[in-house]
């Protein structure tokens, strides 16, 4: 079968079409037809070399997609020849917390990820997508998707609350949408005016260009009469994180995400402790989240923002490329 993989070496030149054996599925496992794929900014930063030990080579690439089941083992239950399905990104998280061990089966790098002609999946490990979905759309739930949803449940968003997202990437969208679906007013940082007009019609309530109001968090707080956010969906890292402290209120959380402008921050430590802030990394989430979160997909009829430009496999490594560049709006999905 064809596979795209990383071999011999990190960084976007070793990154090529491969061949590898296929195989049956074995008691418990479904073997599932590919039919889209999509990126995030992890795929980069693991081509790149940036999850050192974690990532072993030659790697079949990428976390996210969706396919068609087309032969079950025995004992199979949970999904059944036919089924338009995603695997979840860590197949040993299945509910609860994070843990340690859930690392090591990290989808695109610690195990073999999902762009490949044909995958052989642990029955427990993958969801039936939501019911209006095609398989490109589906394509884009497993990573993004998943961190915004549990981004918004850990930090109890309901309705009547103020929600900041940056950008207008995967993670960002999906939690504009949901933060909607659930009643809450959004605000939306981006360095394009085009976009934030995109993310308005979407229904973003509010909209701050941050190059050309640097002090968004100061911005907010004004635009709020000094109340602050609720949440602040965090994916800039270092750069943005000042900022994303200064807009959330006394008591409100920070949804730690995203590296984008570095991993490596300085912390107004008086401001966290005495505004009481909690800051809360997300990575991902279990199966039980995927499904709850399918559910109220289904629920609000929502579908996912797919970026206009379109890559074919042999293209995968300026796919990867333009992850890092950060021109797209939503989600880059490869139809297999």
């Amino acid at each position: 079968m064809e596979v795209v993989e990383l071999k011999d070496g990190w960084g976007l030149e070793h990154v090529g079409i491969g061949e590898r054996d296929a195989r049956q599925p074995g008691p418990g496992e479904v073997a599932i037809e590919m039919r889209a794929v999509s990126l995030n900014y992890r795929d980069l930063v693991f081509v790149r070399g940036g999850y050192g030990p974690s990532g072993t080579l030659p790697r079949i690439l990428l976390s996210d997609g969706a396919g068609v089941v087309v032969a079950a083992g025995a004992g199979v239950s949970r999904v059944a020849v036919g089924d338009l399905v995603c695997p979840i990104t860590s197949p040993a998280w299945l509910t609860g917390p994070i843990r340690e061990q859930y690392r090591d089966s990290m989808l695109g790098i610690s195990v073999d990820g999902v762009m490949a002609d044909r995958i052989v999946a642990n029955a427990e490990a993958i969801v039936r997508v939501p019911k209006h979905f095609s398989a490109a759309e589906a394509a884009t739930l497993p990573c993004a998707a998943v961190t915004a949803w549990n981004a918004l449940v850990m930090a109890g968003t309901k309705s009547g609350d103020l929600v900041v997202t940056q950008g207008t990437g995967g993670v960002s969208l999906f939690a504009l949408q949901f933060a909607r679906a659930l009643g809450a007013t959004v605000v939306v940082t981006s360095s394009s005016e085009e976009k934030l007009q995109r993310a308005r019609a979407m229904g973003a309530q509010l909209g701050i260009n941050y190059q050309r109001v640097p002090e968004w968090g100061k911005e907010l707080r004004r635009l709020t009469g000094g109340r602050g956010a609720d949440l602040v969906i965090e994916v800039g890292g270092a750069q943005t994180l000042p900022q994303s402290l200064r807009a959330v209120r006394a008591g409100g959380t920070v949804a730690l995400i995203g590296v984008l402008s570095g991993g490596v921050a300085e912390l107004e430590l008086g401001r966290v402790v005495t505004q009481g802030l909690r800051l809360q990394a997300v990575t991902i989430g279990p199966r039980d989240s995927f499904e709850a979160m399918i559910a109220f997909i289904e629920q609000h009829n929502l579908k996912p923002v797919i970026d206009e430009r379109q890559f074919s496999p042999p293209e995968i490594r300026a796919a990867i490329a333009t992850i890092g560049e950060g021109r797209h709006f939503g989600k880059l999905v490869i139809e297999l």
